[in-house]
């Protein structure tokens, strides 16, 4: 379409210029437009795998970033620190900085649906070009991912180093508070999915160990397992239930 942003634009924003335009492309395609392409294995033409690969390495940079900067902090504080820097709320912002929302392929339900400020679309689509810039960069993947990440990472660690709340991610608040426990064992469980592929709604509860203690659904499993999250704060009392009187 002649209407589409110019991705040199976005090119010049993260400071790297793409070899393979095609991978900045599929980065920025999400499931909804290429299930409306009508192409053979579409799913092999939208941004899902390469979110896979980009969740890995933001948690190996993201990581290794903590692990030599904190030298003092236990394990317990960096998986803290590393929860709250990588969330979807970080990073659907990381993706406002850079605008990434105009830059998406979406498909006519999606766009309708207000899905170029969704945070669930925008943490997924900057986790996708961060996969999309490592197999671009070929042998100086990381690095140059390194290069281009690190500024929100250090950004976000500012915002919340100093502070020992937890900026409104239920997820990692319930973490912290399992931890008090030695031995509990908190996880996520897929229990049901939804709707056509561009639209699904998930359903995940929250078990610690082998008791339920949070249900939530949501357009992302990342946005449901946080909803689940927040129940489970209500349900022990860690933040206040508003339908209590």
């Amino acid at each position: 379409m002649n209407d589409r942003p110019d991705r040199a634009h976005l090119e010049a924003r993260i400071g790297y210029k793409f070899k393979n335009r095609s991978l900045l492309e599929r980065a920025l395609t999400h499931s909804s437009y290429s299930n409306e392409s009508g192409l053979k294995n579409h799913h092999l033409h939208c941004n899902e795998r390469l979110e896979f690969l980009g969740d890995s390495v933001l948690s190996l940079i993201t990581s290794n970033y903590l692990f030599g900067k904190f030298e003092d902090c236990p394990e317990g504080e960096l998986t803290r620190m590393r929860a709250e820097v990588v969330c979807e709320r970080a990073l659907a912002g990381y993706s406002e900085k850079i605008e990434l929302g105009k830059y998406l392929l979406l498909g006519i339900g999606e766009e309708k649906n207000n899905g170029r400020s969704r945070k669930s679309i925008l943490a997924d689509a900057f986790e996708a070009l961060l996969a999309a810039i490592y197999i671009d960069a070929g042998e100086r993947g990381m690095e140059t991912v390194k290069k281009f990440l690190l500024p929100f990472i250090c950004a976000e660690i500012e915002n919340i180093g100093k502070s020992k709340g937890f900026g409104g991610d239920p997820k990692s608040l319930l973490q912290q508070f399992v931890q008090q426990a030695e031995g509990d064992f908190l996880e996520y469980i897929v229990v049901g999915q939804s709707g056509p592929d561009h639209m699904k709604t998930f359903r995940v509860e929250a078990h610690l160990n082998s008791n339920v203690i949070g249900r939530g659904e949501g357009r992302s499993k990342r946005e449901a397992e946080q909803n689940a999250a927040m129940e489970a704060l209500k349900l022990f009392s860690v933040i206040p239930n508003e339908n209590e009187n």
